[in-house]
């Protein structure tokens, strides 16, 4: 009887050391979250293009279909 008692005892301490040394150790595994998305400028910058584009597009075409004469 004392042995099962020492065993049992025994059994009960390591059981809760594992928890306890184990259970942060698997949460301290778990995948860090994805970083937030950042612009760097080259999105901001292309769109200035694009438009400064457009614009002299037009500008072309209303110069040319304007026709002056002199």
């Amino acid at each position: 009887m004392a042995v099962s008692r020492v065993s049992f005892g025994f059994l009960a301490v390591a059981v809760a050391f594992i928890f306890v040394i184990a259970l942060p150790a698997v949460q301290a595994l778990s995948p860090a979250p994805a970083p937030a998305p950042t612009s760097d400028g080259t999105s901001i910058d292309q769109g200035v293009a694009y438009v400064l584009m457009l614009v002299a597009l037009v500008l072309t075409y209303l110069i040319h279909a304007a026709d002056f004469r002199f």
